[in-house]
């Protein structure tokens, strides 16, 4: 195949809102629609062809599929997200990968997220204002003050934060981002502002791992050159239409259009883009092109 669209694996977070519906094109029964997977190989929830073979069932068939560069990497290494918060996520925190390797069998998560939407007064989490001790910080989850010297970001369309592993943050009310994250499921709830579980009980809190992982200093400012962000598990850029590219041998490449309308093509094969558009183009295909007048996050390893 040349390339072929994905539809993604949905989630119901209590937090979650409609746009991914209504504005993004994501089919699902699910109320609220907080999260859609839309490059997934994870367990917890995977992307799947349009013959209903899984992301991860294609690529342990069609190993070369992923590119020479994934080859290092014992799963493949990249989840990307739409995530629509209608309220506040948790304050929370992902641990390294030799942590999570040791207490959770799998890899840890640095992620970045790409604002497509904020409302006029959104704002989100971004580490600490200025550093702090360790024993502060757990006197402040024990009183409920962390949001007292917590990083408040306010953010438009178009923000880019880079977030590695250990460093706190929250995405708050009225925000659509793109997440492209480490292919981990390991989360660390810090603060949950009280909030009740649809099992009636409060969200667990996982404070002694976040106290044991957690950057206890500013986010550090990075600088990746042309891309918009970039580590071991992906290179992502933002893409106008037309524009074109080529996936090589070393890696897949997945096009996740953020808005408009436009067509790809690839090998000969032409296909519709429109928002919530989720493409993977298999390593070696060659050239491809996408024209119209839509915007796009291309991802690779």
């Amino acid at each position: 195949m040349s390339a072929f669209p994905l539809t993604p694996a949905c989630k119901d977070y209590l937090w979650g809102g409609n746009k991914l519906r209504t504005e993004y094109g994501v089919k699902s029964n699910l109320e609220p629609l907080a999260e859609a997977w839309v490059l997934s190989c994870h367990p917890d929830g995977p992307s799947v062809l349009p013959d209903g073979t899984t992301l991860p069932d294609y690529l342990a068939a069609h190993p070369e599929a992923a590119g020479t560069r994934c080859k290092k990497f014992e799963n493949f290494p990249v989840l990307v997200k739409l995530i629509d918060a209608k309220d506040n996520l948790s304050i929370q925190v992902h641990p390294s990968d030799a942590y999570a390797l040791e207490h959770e069998g799998q890899y840890g998560k640095t992620e970045m997220w790409v604002v497509l939407e904020a409302e006029p007064d959104a704002f989100l989490y971004y580490g600490f204002r200025e550093p702090i001790t360790e024993e502060e910080f757990a006197e402040r989850i024990r009183n409920n003050t962390l949001p007292e010297v917590l990083n408040a970001v306010p953010v438009k369309k178009g923000n880019v934060f880079f977030i590695p592993s250990g460093t706190l943050h929250a995405i708050c009310k009225g925000i659509v981002i793109a997440e492209i994250q480490q292919n981990s499921n390991v989360t660390y709830r810090v603060y949950d502002y009280g909030r009740i579980g649809a099992d009636g009980k409060p969200r667990a809190l996982h404070i002694d791992q976040a106290l044991k992982v957690t950057r206890l200093e500013k986010p550090v400012k990075q600088d990746f050159g042309s891309h918009l962000g970039q580590c071991d598990y992906f290179t992502t850029d933002s893409r106008t239409a037309p524009f074109a590219g080529t996936a090589d041998e070393t890696s897949f490449v997945h096009l996740l259009i953020t808005s408009g309308q436009g067509t790809l093509t690839v090998g000969g094969d032409s296909f519709p883009l429109a928002p919530g558009a989720s493409y993977f183009i298999p390593a070696a295909s060659g050239v491809y092109r996408v024209d119209g007048s839509c915007n796009a996050l291309e991802t690779r390893v």
